[in-house]
């Protein structure tokens, strides 16, 4: 399988010899990786509730779940899918000689206090909440960065997540001055059926097209008083409840409670109260199987945004229990990813132990999947050191950004790139999780193996990895490692060490050569190119 996976790929070269010498060593280093044993960290872990009502239902569906990850393999699971980032080579190196049975533990929660936790999770956010300036969501520049910032402050503060919907939900005024609102300028629509429609697709992970029509129009009634004025200043609008009203309404809850709101209060604060309730089972459900989708690739009820009665959740009891603690901790969203992160479940190998169908659907493995469009630019910008050009099909005055900037935190979906583009950024137009196509696709490949811009990248960055060209056998080794620990957050195997000495004999000792080849196989290949 490996021969014919590295056969396939020097097809697409299309005679490229630069490229099929690097194949060549590609295919020696995934040989010598497939014969090598990764050694597995001992599962001392205390088995709590989360990992008891995984393992029940396994057992229940007659599965093995997989065993405990190595820590290489953790630590770097854990920086991406906390920060969006891979560990440095010193970190990798201080975890991996780390005695302590709570480093797994302490590791996350430095993660989890870092300001690149609130970078990457402001990315997620921004996603659903359609953060873009324009067309066919019109929120203007101004309004983007204004509306970021806010969503960035509240992760990164831990605000409780039920206040971050209420201020969302609630909100007033100027769209400049008055960050949330622009919850309610980020539709495609400002009629009451487009707004129902994003109020519950993002608080309650539902689809409002697929409610019976009387059921549509009583959730729309809530947002039916919503008035939107200009103002003086370009591309400023207030949002707020409209004064011209004068009747009372009678509406009703989406749980069939009937309510008569006077025509001098806003309606949305009627259904944000109902919303945020610790009795209403929408709110938190879906913010914990938003998580966990996030987390694991899929959620517990899948489409993560698709949540009605005849989707039921492949493990009821874990969704429970999700939700009951998410609601006993205050909506303390951190909570949440401590409780799903420090599960055994969560470090599972992402090599299953069992070839039933349902393994990854019943979560008995780390299911692999590719990295963000966003978190690949970022990551190859930090290896070889060159940042990514930006453009925007409008007039934008935020598409030049530092160089110290990093993609995860560009605030808006206008924004973009062709390698962005190429690897499935979400255009964030309806804020569905779909949006994002997360699909290897011939266009990535022949991307990465046929850029010329990589190839400079890598010339351009052997330095960094470099040791001493002129020195003996241990310094070329300490050389492979650098690259290594730099690319894939793991020491290299003897066999793979073996494989690169052999290609640097081949090379006439041309470590240079031989550097840049490695280079190029290990970021084309499936370890670095997906969590696993």
């Amino acid at each position: 399988m490996v021969f014919l996976t590295c056969v396939y790929f020097l097809l697409l070269t299309d005679g490229n010899i630069k490229t099929m010498r690097t194949f060549v060593l590609a295919f020696f280093i995934l040989l010598a990786s497939t014969a090598s044993s990764t050694g597995r960290a001992a599962n001392d872990m205390r088995v709590g509730k989360l990992d008891s009502i995984v393992q029940a239902s396994l057992t229940k569906s007659g599965i093995t779940p997989a065993p405990l990850c190595s820590d290489e393999v953790f630590l770097r699971r854990v920086y991406l899918d906390a920060t969006g980032t891979l560990p440095k080579p010193a970190a990798v190196t201080a975890f991996l000689k780390d005695s302590s049975p709570d480093k797994r533990k302490h590791c996350i929660d430095k993660l989890i206090r870092s300001t690149e936790f609130a970078d990457y999770w402001s990315l997620k956010w921004c996603d659903i909440l359609r953060v873009k300036s324009e067309f066919p969501i019109n929120l203007w520049p101004n309004a983007v960065q204004a509306y970021h910032r806010w969503i960035h402050d509240a992760i990164k503060s831990n605000m409780p997540y039920n206040d971050f919907a209420r201020a969302l939900l609630t909100s007033s005024g100027s769209n400049f001055r008055v960050p949330p609102v622009n919850f309610y300028r980020a539709l495609q629509g400002k009629e009451p059926s487009s707004i129902a429609s994003a109020v519950a697709l993002t608080f309650m992970g539902t689809r409002l097209e697929t409610w019976p029509e009387n059921e549509r129009a009583n959730m729309e009634a809530f947002f039916s008083r919503l008035a939107y004025k200009p103002t003086d200043e370009w591309k400023e609008e207030i949002v707020c409840l409209d004064p011209a009203v004068t009747e009372p309404l009678h509406a009703v809850l989406p749980d069939g409670t009937t309510v008569t709101i006077p025509a001098y209060q806003d309606p949305r604060f009627f259904f944000a109260a109902w919303l945020t309730s610790p009795d209403n089972e929408w709110f938190a459900c879906n913010c914990v199987n938003r998580i966990w989708a996030w987390l694991f690739g899929r959620g517990i009820i899948h489409e993560p945004d698709d949540i009605r009665p005849d989707n039921p959740p492949s493990n009821p009891e874990l969704l429970a229990y999700l939700q009951t603690e998410f609601i006993r901790s205050g909506y303390d969203l951190q909570r949440i990813y401590k409780l799903i992160l420090n599960s055994t479940t969560y470090q599972q190998s992402s090599v299953p132990s069992s070839t039933n169908p349902d393994v990854e659907r019943l979560f008995a493995c780390y299911p692999v999947r590719q990295l963000e469009a966003e978190v690949l630019t970022d990551t190859l910008n930090g290896l070889f050191g060159r940042p990514e050009t930006y453009s925007s099909l409008i007039p934008e005055p935020f598409t030049y950004i530092p160089d110290y900037h990093r993609t995860i935190m560009l605030a808006d979906g206008s924004i973009s790139s062709a390698f962005l583009e190429t690897f499935g950024r979400p255009s964030r137009d309806t804020g569905m999780a779909n949006e994002r196509n997360d699909q290897t696709t011939e266009a990535q490949r022949l991307s990465l193996l046929n850029s010329s811009d990589i190839q400079k990248r890598i010339t351009g960055s052997m330095w960094k990895f470099q040791n001493n060209s002129k020195g003996g056998k241990g310094n070329r080794n300490q050389a492979t490692q650098k690259i290594y620990l730099s690319i894939l957050s793991r020491y290299p195997t003897p066999e793979e060490i073996e494989s690169v000495n052999t290609h640097l004999r081949a090379n006439n000792g041309n470590m240079r050569a031989t550097g840049e080849d490695l280079v190029w196989a290990l970021i084309n290949s499936k370890e670095f190119l997906f969590r696993h």
